[in-house]
């Protein structure tokens, strides 16, 4: 798929939220969430401290036409909760594969939020990606038990540079077949 092509990024549906794309309202709060060390360190490319703007600067890349990757926000506020419980994204690669990030605020760690924001966007499968990768700090094991009960299969040692900790972390690599 030519990525010019990329113009409309659809919402999908959860049982307690959607998964929508960002907008500018979105900046305070997910800057707030952002600026948390723990979510910075559990991220490849999040700066912390957070420099102003940063936020901004992503859900702009976000709603970019030649983008490679689509940003969602996990929004609850339709099912009593906040707007933004944290972002999801999948990245465009070659071979009909894709890259799936993920981050939740810490409020809403362990309820199941991150596996529920995964299960949604695998069904969906909006790149009709047939297979999508994934990566775990290997300190976070909470997000890799996300990913293999979502059904990823462990490729896996690598190392990833992450920008809060200023140094290459040994991650798990995980890949997961979805279809043709």
């Amino acid at each position: 798929m030519i990525h010019e092509e990329i113009t409309v990024q659809e919402t999908i549906f959860a049982d307690r939220f959607v998964l929508r794309p960002c907008r500018k309202s979105d900046a305070g709060l997910l800057a707030m969430y952002a600026a948390d060390e723990r979510v910075a360190r559990g991220m490849r490319s999040m700066p912390f401290p957070l420099p102003p703007g940063t936020i901004e600067a992503m859900i702009d890349r976000a709603g970019a036409i030649n983008r490679t990757e689509d940003i969602w926000v996990i929004d609850g506020s339709a099912n009593g909760h906040v707007e933004a419980l944290g972002l999801i994204s999948l990245e465009r690669m070659d071979r009909n594969q894709s890259e799936i990030f993920y981050w939740i605020a810490p409020a809403f760690w362990n309820i199941g939020v991150a596996s529920e924001a995964v299960r949604a966007l695998i069904t969906a499968n909006p790149h009709q990606s047939e297979t999508i990768f994934a990566e775990a700090f290997q300190d976070n094991p909470g997000s890799a038990r996300v990913l293999t009960n979502c059904g990823f299969d462990y490729l896996g040692d690598a190392e990833a540079f992450s920008v809060a900790r200023n140094a290459t972390v040994p991650t798990w690599t995980y890949m997961l077949k979805v279809g043709k």
